[in-house]
């Protein structure tokens, strides 16, 4: 375990009426008293921001699958860049965000980063109203969507100093696990939402949607960006009116100290099998159900079903925080990669264009879904533990920062693995042998009896 020197203490962050000067939640008699009301306030805030900023980092996956109905000429390439330009952005500017909360404040950081989700929500609501507008507005348009992606550096770390060690697996499963459901939210809500005037004239005027089967009828795309505009305003003021920021203050230069620290990398590389695989599978799955299955006799709509995965990864995941906070996090984590081994294999069997493979399909990607969702709650649960509070806020920030290339990556691959295969098989055959490799790491380093770090 790290015992790195946190910075010295400052009575404010952003400024004397937003910041605490004192915070000590392993204190039980300051928790009684003042600090649990705050913490959980915090997080209560703090968590209905996250969602609203994966609602605009996936977006774009719900946008894609329509927009050629509508009248855009992309092909099956651009179509997976598009969905793959919000995770290269969200990866990005987490890298940025892991070091803002020491520096600027909870308050400040969860306030300005939640209402800077308006520009891309505008931008979209705009630009699917014309069909002519050029890829590269859309690709802009994609990536500024990341600013929802870079959100959770800096959101969770902020949410880790808030609470003590034995309670931090539960909040940090509660905030991402409800956090993630904003990826089944905008998928779901999406079809519903765009098939009539959400505010009549004001919000634009239909195109025509044309089916495969030659059916029309209009619809209103930009109704799937717009309903969340008031949504991000409300929840960005109320941060900036509400939340306090703890004392702990670090520079740029001081926050670099994690990258010595061996249990970084190996944290990273397990983050990333669990977390990049949720947010990959997330942006690409309603592409994969279309790519695989669409055109085919009783083809399904991608956005039905697509929203199930990111459900029930967001469901457990707030589930297993209390388990991992019982049981240990690199016990569960153990659990979480073998079953993400056998689900990515198993997938490799029903991925030819037959609809009778579609059930299995689904199931096993669900089962996918389901199991990254057990990692991401207990590999937080590790970090903890693994470090002091200010540095596990930092490597909270880096290892989602790093995981959030998922998106980019999977969209990356699938459309190169179509293109020459013209199947998804070769992405599922590394990903299983990326995910052994992280169960043999966890176990060595983690979770078996007499590991040098358990945790």
């Amino acid at each position: 375990m790290s015992t790195a020197r946190t910075p010295a203490a400052s009575a404010s962050v952003d400024d004397r009426s937003a910041g605490l000067q004192h915070w000590a939640p392993e204190d039980e008699a300051f928790w009684q008293s003042r600090g649990k009301a705050t913490a959980w306030r915090t997080l209560v805030i703090t968590t209905a921001a996250l969602t609203t900023a994966f609602i605009t980092w996936f977006a774009v996956s719900a946008l894609v699958v329509r927009l050629p109905g509508v009248g855009f000429r992309l092909s099956t390439g651009q179509l997976f860049w598009l969905a793959a330009m919000p995770g290269l952005a969200g990866g990005t500017l987490r890298l940025v965000h892991m070091f803002l909360v020491p520096i600027f404040g909870t308050r400040a950081v969860v306030g300005w980063g939640t209402l800077s989700l308006l520009v891309p929500l505008v931008g979209w609501f705009h630009a699917v109203q014309d069909p002519t507008t050029p890829y590269w507005v859309l690709m802009v348009l994609a990536f500024l969507a990341g600013l929802g992606g870079g959100n959770f550096s800096s959101f969770m770390p902020s949410t880790s100093l808030f609470f003590p060690k034995r309670l931090q697996g539960t909040a940090l499963a509660i905030q991402a696990g409800v956090g993630n459901f904003g990826v089944s939210v905008v998928q779901f809500v999406t079809p519903w939402i765009i098939g009539f005037a959400l505010v009549g004239t004001l919000g634009g005027e239909p195109l025509t949607f044309t089916r495969p089967n030659g059916a029309t009828s209009p619809m209103w795309l930009q109704n799937a960006t717009l309903i969340w505009i008031p949504f991000v305003a409300i929840f960005g003021l109320a941060a900036l009116l509400f939340l306090r920021s703890v004392p702990v203050r670090a520079n740029f230069r001081e926050q670099l100290d994690i990258f010595g620290n061996v249990h970084t990398w190996t944290m990273t590389s397990l983050y990333i099998m669990t977390f990049g695989a949720f947010s990959g599978l997330s942006a690409t799955f309603p592409l994969l159900i279309r790519q695989i299955f669409g055109g085919l006799p009783g083809a399904p709509d991608p956005l039905a079903w697509a929203f199930y995965g990111p459900l029930v990864g967001s469901a457990i995941r707030v589930a297993a925080g209390p388990v991992s906070d019982r049981l240990g996090g690199a016990r569960v984590t153990q659990v979480a990669g073998i079953g993400m081994v056998a689900c990515a294999i198993g997938v490799t069997f029903f991925t030819g264009r037959d609809m009778a493979n579609f059930p299995l399909f689904v199931a096993l990607m669900l089962g996918l879904f389901f199991f990254a969702g057990i990692g991401n709650a207990s590999t937080f649960k590790q970090m903890p533990m693994l470090f002091e509070p200010r540095q596990a806020g930092g490597v909270l920030g880096f290892t989602g920062a790093i995981a959030a290339y998922g998106p980019f990556l999977f969209g990356i691959l699938f459309g190169w693995s179509f293109g020459a295969t013209q199947s998804p098989n070769a992405v599922f055959y590394g990903l299983a042998c990326f995910f052994a490799f992280n169960v043999a790491l966890n176990w060595w380093l983690y979770a078996r009896r007499n590991a040098p770090h358990p945790c």
